[in-house]
């Protein structure tokens, strides 16, 4: 099944300042949301292959618009995360249905390896509802400089037999890290870990 999708939005986030001290070069993140029908809206169904099959589709083309927005070649994307919220008519299921089983593979395509598993969350809520959008480094979890969340809502979704399937992507890690830890040159990028 392929995905009944409403709308779409992209937003990028660009930090030049934090603490007073100017961000050279500003940190970046890009923010894809995919507003669709959720298939399942208002009952019980015992396999979800609908919904894993559009996670399929949307982690491709959530993960190619936000390294579109950016303006980055996919290699160069940093840190990612997904996240979903599920209208009132729908389960937690389904959200994990959308973003657990399929969606990862076409995403880390899009930005070029992605060793790391991709950081997650999910929720119920109604319209304008947000929802923190957890990072990690896409290679190497342990990446401190890299752990950070970026909000995601669209004011009138998700409608209560809607989904809101988002996806974070960055050009690099929190602005001005200090906090020790594995450092990006330092990446091994074999276990998902170091």
């Amino acid at each position: 099944m392929q995905a009944r999708i409403r709308k779409l939005v992209v937003e990028v986030d660009e930090t030049r300042i934090e603490g007073g001290k100017p961000v050279v070069p500003p940190t970046r993140r890009a923010l894809a949301m995919a507003v669709i029908e959720n298939p399942y809206a208002g009952r019980y169904v015992e396999k979800l292959d609908d919904l894993v099959a559009i996670g399929e589709e949307l982690g491709g083309l959530l993960g190619a618009k936000c390294v579109e927005a950016l303006g980055i070649e996919p290699g160069a994307a940093q840190s990612y995360g997904k996240a979903a919220i599920v209208g009132e008519a729908g389960e937690l299921e389904h959200a994990a249905a959308i973003l657990h089983p399929k969606l990862g593979a076409p995403l880390r395509k899009a930005v070029e390896k992605g060793a790391a598993l991709v950081p997650s969350a999910k929720k119920r809520g109604g319209l304008g509802t947000a929802i923190d959008v957890p990072l990690g480094h896409k290679d190497a979890a342990f990446v401190r400089s890299h752990f950070d969340a970026m909000e995601a809502r669209v004011p009138d979704a998700p409608r209560p037999a809607e989904i809101v399937v988002a996806v974070v992507v960055t050009d690099s890690g929190r602005p001005h890290p200090r906090i020790g830890g594995l450092t990006v040159a330092e990446i091994k990028g074999e276990d998902g870990l170091r």
